[in-house]
């Protein structure tokens, strides 16, 4: 049985995301085992994670604050990179989906983080998404395509709909991605709605 101190640090630890009694409890004997170079360092980088990380002014993802820098505009790597396409925009929910976009290297342009979906059960309606932001953005900006990138649950696909209803008016494209069976897979494992959504989307 831990300490008490080590259980209090056990269990801020299992208010993260996957980590249960027994890995929060590991994490704490590893750090107790380890020198306490590496207890300290890590304290110090929380400490300062708040400060050093925000999110970008223009986009919604994380951004760095570099000591000396300009207070404003705070923005990400991506909008800052002008090797991007400026006219092409991936809406996402999420910060973690757009980290698991970039890791595909298919995306060009920039994204907009909507922070939340429209989900009915959790109080959230059209006007809790910042949708006046985005239509701005895209007027000014001048964007061509706004791709659609929610997840494919019945809260992705109820913001999804809403979105290409609100950004009609914009003049820009709006494409929703493609949702069918993942790579390397089986059809018998695949549920008949994706499987739908494949043949639907084929190309």
């Amino acid at each position: 049985m831990l300490p008490r101190h080590a259980r209090i640090v056990a269990r801020l630890l299992e208010r993260l995301p996957g980590v249960g009694e027994r890995t929060a409890a590991r994490y704490v004997l590893h750090l107790l085992a380890a020198e306490p170079a590496l207890s300290l360092a890590l304290a110090k980088a929380l400490e300062e994670l708040h400060e050093r990380v925000r999110p970008c002014e223009r986009c919604g993802n994380l951004a760095e604050v570099e000591p000396g820098a300009p207070a404003s505009p705070l923005l990400c790597e991506v909008c800052a990179d002008s090797r991007r396409d400026p006219t092409l925009l991936c809406v996402v929910a999420r910060v973690q989906d757009l980290s698991a976009i970039e890791r595909s290297g298919a995306m060009r342009g920039r994204y907009f983080v909507l922070g939340k979906l429209v989900s009915p059960l959790e109080g959230v309606g059209p006007d809790d998404l910042p949708l006046d932001l985005l239509k701005q953005r895209i007027v000014d900006e001048g964007i061509r395509e706004v791709i659609v990138a929610t997840p494919p649950s019945v809260d992705g696909e109820a913001t999804a709909l809403l979105l290409s209803r609100e950004l009609a008016t914009t003049g820009a494209a709006v494409s929703r991605i493609a949702s069918g069976v993942p790579h390397g897979s089986d059809l018998e494992f695949a549920d008949q709605v994706t499987l739908g959504r494949a043949i639907a989307g084929r190309r």
